[in-house]
C-alpha cells in the first residue's frame, strides 16, 4: 500500500469522510497519515459546504491500534530524535485541532482503539461505539506513557476509571466505554453503513445519533467501579498496590481480581507507572493546553531513555514479553526522576 492510500478522503452530501486504510497493520497511524488528516481537516473547516466530519476505518479488527511504533522506534534507535519529535509534535497538534474543531466530528469506532487511534477519535464531539469497540491505553506496558491527550481525558472519565486504565492497560468494551464516558453513543455495528448515510444528510448530528443509539448492557469494569474508585485513589503507586493487596488478602468477591490487578501493574515499567500516575493527578486540574504541553515535554525525554525501546522489543518485536526495565523497581524511581520529565522545554509544543 502506498502513502496516498493509507488514509482516504471523500465527500458525501454535507459530510467530509475520513477512512483509515491500513487494516493489515490494524490501521496504525503513520506520520504521513497524521499530516494528511491535519491538512484535510483545515480544508474542511473552511469549506461552507462541509458541515460535519466523519472518521471511520477499514477492516473489522481495529479502528486504529495506535501509532506506527516500528516507524518511530527506528528513528529513536538510530539517534534521529529530532525527526521522531516532529512526528509527536504533529500528532499532538492534530489531537488539539480535533478537540477544538468547530464542526461536529463523528468517530465511528468499531474495533480496537488504542494510543494514536484514541487521539483521532476521543477528542471529537461525537464518539460512536460499535459492538466490536475496545478502548485501551496500554502504554506503560511498553515503557511509554498515556499520551495523545490522555493527561486530559483519562482523569475526566467516571471516578478513578481513568487511573485504572492508565496503570493497567485494561480494555473497555462497548458498554464500559459508553458508561465511562469514552464513547458518547452506542450504535449496532450492523447499522454503521446506514448511520453513515444518514449523517451525510442535512439533519443535525445530534438528532441522527439520538435516533440510532441504543443503551448498552452493563459492563464488567463499571460494575466494579466502587471498588476501583476506592483502591485507585492513592497518592502513589505503592499506596494503590498496597490497597489492592489488602483487598486480595481480605477475600470476598473482589479478591481474585485485586490480586491479578496488582500483578498486572507490577509487570509494567516502573518509571512509566510513576509518570502515568502523575499525569492522572495533575491533569485533573490542568486545562487541555497544559496537558498537551506536558505530554510533549515527557515524550521529549522518554525517547532518549531505555524503557520505551526495551518495551517495544519485548512486546511488539521479539514478543517474549520479558522486558528488562531500567530502573527495575519502583523503589529506584525517585521523585526528581519523574519531575524531570515534566520540566519545561526550550521549545514547547506550539499550541
Amino acid at each position: 500500500m502506498n502513502a496516498k492510500t493509507e488514509i482516504l478522503f471523500d465527500r458525501m452530501g454535507v459530510a467530509g469522510i475520513v477512512t483509515l486504510n491500513r487494516p493489515g497493520a490494524l490501521n496504525a497511524l503513520t506520520h504521513n497519515m497524521v499530516r494528511l488528516l491535519a491538512a484535510r481537516l483545515t480544508d474542511w473547516k473552511n469549506a461552507a459546504a462541509v458541515t460535519r466530519v466523519i472518521i471511520r476505518a477499514n477492516g473489522e479488527r481495529a479502528f486504529s491500534a495506535g501509532g506506527d511504533l516500528r516507524e518511530v522506534t527506528e528513528w529513536g534507535r538510530t539517534g534521529r530524535y529530532a525527526e521522531a519529535l516532529v512526528f509527536w509534535r504533529d500528532e499532538y497538534l492534530l489531537n488539539a485541532a480535533i478537540k477544538r474543531y468547530p464542526k461536529p466530528y463523528v468517530a465511528l469506532i468499531d474495533g480496537i482503539a488504542m494510543g494514536g487511534g484514541v487521539g483521532v477519535s476521543v477528542h471529537g464531539s461525537h464518539r460512536v461505539a460499535g459492538d466490536r469497540f475496545q478502548f485501551a491505553m496500554p502504554e506503560v506496558g511498553i515503557g511509554f506513557f498515556p499520551d495523545v491527550g490522555a493527561t486530559w481525558f483519562l482523569p475526566r472519565l467516571k471516578g478513578e476509571i481513568g487511573t485504572y486504565c492508565a496503570l493497567t492497560g485494561e480494555r473497555l468494551k462497548t458498554a464500559d466505554g459508553v458508561a465511562a464516558g469514552v464513547a458518547s453513543h452506542h450504535v449496532r455495528s450492523a447499522r454503521f453503513a446506514e448511520l453513515t448515510e444518514a449523517l451525510c444528510g442535512d439533519v443535525s448530528v445530534d438528532a441522527i445519533l439520538a435516533a440510532f443509539a441504543e443503551p448498552p448492557a452493563d459492563g464488567e469494569v463499571m460494575k466494579r467501579r466502587p471498588v476501583i474508585d476506592r483502591l485507585f485513589a492513592g497518592a502513589g503507586i505503592e499506596n494503590i498496590l498496597a490497597a489492592l493487596e489488602r483487598a486480595a488478602k481480605a477475600g470476598g468477591a473482589d479478591a481474585e481480581w485485586a490480586a491479578k490487578t496488582a500483578a498486572t501493574i507490577r509487570a509494567k515499567s516502573p518509571i512509566s507507572l510513576r509518570i502515568a500516575l502523575e499525569q492522572m493527578r495533575r491533569g485533573k486540574d490542568w486545562p487541555f493546553e497544559e496537558c498537551m504541553k506536558a505530554e510533549f515535554r515527557i515524550v521529549s525525554r522518554i525517547i532518549r531513555e531505555h524503557d520505551f525501546y526495551e518495551g517495544v522489543r519485548a512486546v511488539i518485536v521479539d514478543k517474549d514479553n520479558k522486558p528488562r526495565w531500567r530502573p527495575a523497581t519502583l523503589a529506584e524511581v525517585t521523585a526528581s526522576m519523574v519531575e524531570a520529565h515534566f520540566a519545561p522545554l526550550a521549545e514547547e509544543l506550539p499550541l
